[in-house]
Formats: C-alpha cells, sequence, structure tokens
C-alpha cells in the first residue's frame, strides 16, 4: 500500500498558474513594507508567489499585481531590486 504525500499548490500572481509551491518563487512584505525574495519560503509577513520566467516576473512588477497581492506600494529602489533580482537568477 503507497501512501501519497501531500505537495502544497500555490498560484502565480501573474499568470494564475497553480503550481507545487517549491516550483514558485515567495516574495514576502516584511514589517518595514518593503517587498523581499523569500528562497526558504518562511519568512514572517504577506507572502505572494511568481513563476521562475521572466514574463511573470515583468508582469508582477510591472502590472501591479504584486503589489495589489501584497497590500503594499513598492518603492522605485525596492522595484528595482526585484528586478535585478528577476534578471539574475530566473532562468529563461
Amino acid at each position: 500500500m503507497s501512501i501519497s504525500q501531500h505537495i502544497p499548490q500555490r498560484t502565480c500572481v501573474a499568470c494564475r498558474k497553480v503550481k507545487a509551491k517549491r516550483e514558485l518563487i515567495r516574495l514576502v512584505r516584511i514589517s518595514k513594507g518593503t517587498v523581499e525574495v523569500d528562497p526558504s519560503g518562511k519568512k514572517a509577513g504577506r507572502g505572494a508567489y511568481l513563476c521562475q520566467s521572466p514574463e511573470c516576473w515583468e508582469i508582477g512588477l510591472k502590472r501591479g499585481r504584486l503589489e495589489h497581492n501584497l497590500r503594499t506600494v513598492l518603492t522605485q529602489e525596492n522595484r528595482q531590486q526585484l528586478i535585478t533580482y528577476g534578471k539574475d537568477f530566473i532562468r529563461s
């Protein structure tokens, strides 16, 4: 008898596709109101998920979906940090 293990599912805020939590990148709004990438997925704060695709990062950051889901307003500096992360670490 095999027992199937539960795999947590999350939705990308850009493309709205449901995927396994480990396939997505978690972004978290911390107490100061800034948004950080949460590689461990365990930081305290309101979280949102994006796919590991440049298109989803562009949609999430430029169309305001990330800000809407995290209930915050990104500063220009914070937005630039996230764009840089997306360009450097996201696969094409």
